[in-house]
């Protein structure tokens, strides 16, 4: 401050320091041959991934430790687990069963249909508030639990089941699931650019309807709108000290 303040340069409002990374438990040094390549990293496990675990595993301005084991398990249950996942059933059984297109002849919503909606509705204005104060790990962990609550809840309503009983209700769940993948997909392309926007391309939302901004219920998924079939987005990982393979 004392250099910038000679040379009548303004003072900066907030300073923030990262923390530093460990890795399976032990200082990283040359002396020990245990460096961390992040060109590596995402040869191996990808950009996407590598991006979300160090943006959600420690808390920004900690220190954290790597280990091969905690990369595999946090990509594989928060993004291919969870998120892959709930992708992969909801437009499955849209393109299935809805004519290749976002659900249409929806009933009433649930109350259940309701509160899910209002938590992703909810999620730009949490989300802005953790950015606003470097807290990138809380971030993600309102991304993570909205994206939990949603595969609970289809794992409750059952569309699948709902296809032979009640098709009119199989569509507004689906459709429900469609438009909270829309607000979980814009709002990760920060994190998760690249798997972000593949999960918005399989919903067909369009390119220039992909900022906060569209945020509303003004830029909702579109009934009718033609979908292409879903193809898996995020891999599994198996790890072994030789070699990680993706499946």
């Amino acid at each position: 401050p004392a250099i910038l303040m000679a040379a009548g340069l303004p003072l900066p409002k907030r300073i923030f320091a990262h923390g530093w990374w460990t890795k399976d438990g032990e200082k990283i040094s040359k002396s020990l041959g245990n460096t961390i390549d992040p060109v590596e990293l995402v040869e191996t496990y990808g950009v996407d991934q590598t991006r979300f675990f160090l943006m959600s595993e420690v808390g920004f301005g900690n220190d954290g430790d790597f280990s091969h084991d905690s990369m595999i398990r946090k990509v594989n249950s928060n993004l291919a687990n969870e998120l892959g996942n709930l992708c992969q059933r909801t437009l499955s059984l849209a393109f299935k069963n809805c004519g290749k297109a976002v659900p249409a002849k929806l009933g009433t919503y649930t109350k259940e249909d309701e509160a899910l909606l209002a938590s992703a509705r909810g999620l730009r204005e949490i989300t802005s508030t953790h950015i606003a104060e470097q807290a990138i790990q809380k971030y993600t962990e309102a991304m993570i639990g909205v994206v939990w609550d949603a595969n609970k809840y289809i794992d409750v309503m059952e569309p699948w089941v709902l296809r032979k009983t009640n098709p009119e209700r199989m569509a507004t769940v689906l459709y429900v699931l469609m438009e909270v993948l829309r607000h979980v997909g814009i709002l990760y392309q920060p994190v998760i650019p690249q798997g972000a926007n593949a999960i918005l391309d399989q919903l067909s939302v369009p390119a220039d309807e992909r900022t906060f901004a569209h945020l509303t219920d003004d830029f909702s998924i579109k009934s009718g709108t033609p979908i292409s079939k879903p193809r898996g987005i995020f891999p599994r990982y198996d790890y072994s000290p030789n070699t990680t393979n993706a499946t």
